[in-house]
């Protein structure tokens, strides 16, 4: 299931579609609109959630990004265009059909927890399922398979009060899952919680994540949160999207100055990841490619050997210095057969800071690998150096 967010504006004040027109053509400024007594909340957002992402919109308070997902879940009425859920275009719908996609389609996670105090934990879980009038068994094991889930099975007879603010968290966790939505909305989930406990909570969304594949629209003003759990990050500031990007993308290539002053302070070896500085192409061999050339090439980046890729890029092995030797002794074309031996390998989304250990174990580069096991690139030591000493600069 996928959101899809259309020339989206909200402006609260007197005739907000006349400031909408002259927003449009631009014959008027949030700021002058602000002189008026009208705030333009959100000014054009045009964004779209894929199936299975986790799609963050980070921005300081007063950026939009609340007014933004009320206008999602269809809590605020935009002032003009489109928000569409599963291709239904609930900006247009009567209140009533808005609370039916609420109830099937999507369900919320609030920062400060939302739970009923009277209602044990396992009740809590259950909630949602109660107001869409599911048969009292079958909320209560959806309940308590939620609530073992998040890590909380043996709390189901407790009460709010008798929890932590983490697992009070969970608690609201489990209730979204409960409900089996496609869409999850997160308002500044973690916002309330410790910094221990909210990397806690964020390792739990996590790993929830990788085995259910929902489709997440997170909201945060924490940045390093925002680079920990987005697939991709939608910056706003003054109602304005200025930005959507991968966290590297938007390290690597800020749009704005108010980006980069933005991102002036972001651990960059812990974002930037292993694919950003593999060597796509030029490290890498087939079983016919030619040893003399293969020598080369290892010889001009200090490698003891190369990468050697079957047909569907697929590490099948690596020619060592010496393997290119003898295939030129023997007067052969072509390096021939791999040799077997395992390489170390990373994946493509590891953060720079963990290449360091297995490139140490190798003198043959680290092949990084993407989801399916394919050939990303080789990255060198020398390659890592480079870009370690880059974001030391840019830090």
């Amino acid at each position: 299931m996928e959101i899809r967010v259309d020339g989206l504006y909200k402006v609260f004040g007197p005739d907000p579609a006349e400031a909408v027109q002259r927003l449009r053509l631009g014959a008027v400024t949030a700021e002058e609109l602000r002189e008026e007594g009208k705030t333009a909340a959100v000014v054009d957002a045009n964004f779209h959630v894929r199936p299975g992402e986790t799609f963050v919109v980070m921005g300081l308070s007063g950026s939009g990004k609340s007014t933004l997902i009320r206008m999602v879940n269809g809590l605020l009425g935009p002032t003009a265009g489109h928000v569409y859920v599963d291709g239904q275009d609930i900006s247009t719908m009567s209140a009533k059909n808005v609370r039916l996609v609420r109830q099937n389609s999507m369900s919320m996670v609030f920062q400060h927890f939302a739970l009923l105090p009277h209602r044990t934990v396992l009740d809590n879980a259950a909630y949602g399922l109660q107001v869409r009038d599911r048969p009292k068994g079958e909320r209560l094991k959806k309940a308590r398979e939620s609530l073992a889930l998040v890590g909380l099975d043996g709390w189901e007879d407790q009460f709010p009060q008798q929890l932590s603010g983490g697992m009070r968290q969970r608690v609201g966790l489990a209730r979204a899952l409960a409900t089996g939505t496609d869409v999850m909305l997160m308002d500044e989930a973690f916002s309330a919680l410790d910094p221990l406990i909210r990397r806690e909570m964020q390792d739990q969304l996590l790993q929830l994540q990788a085995s259910l594949s929902k489709t997440i629209l997170f909201i945060t003003h924490d940045l390093n949160e925002a680079m920990r759990i987005g697939d991709r990050i939608a910056m706003m500031r003054d109602g304005r999207i200025v930005q959507i990007g991968t966290a590297e993308d938007i390290l690597s290539r800020p749009a704005t100055d108010y980006v980069a002053q933005f991102m002036r302070d972001v651990d960059r070896v812990r974002v930037l990841t292993a694919s950003l500085v593999a060597n796509r192409d030029e490290l890498v061999l087939h079983a016919d490619s030619d040893p003399a050339a293969a020598l080369r090439t290892m010889r001009a980046h200090g490698l003891a050997g190369l990468v050697v890729l079957d047909a569907q890029r697929r590490v099948a092995g690596f020619v060592t210095e010496a393997d290119a030797e003898r295939a030129l002794a023997a007067g052969r074309a072509q390096v021939g057969t791999p040799s077997a031996a395992v390489l170390p390998t990373a994946r493509h989304d590891t953060p720079l800071a963990e290449l360091c250990t297995p490139l140490s174990q190798t003198n043959c580069g680290l092949a990084v690998l993407d989801p399916d096991e394919r050939l990303v690139g080789v990255v060198t030591r020398g390659a890592l150096l480079n870009a370690l000493g880059e974001t030391s600069a840019a830090g």
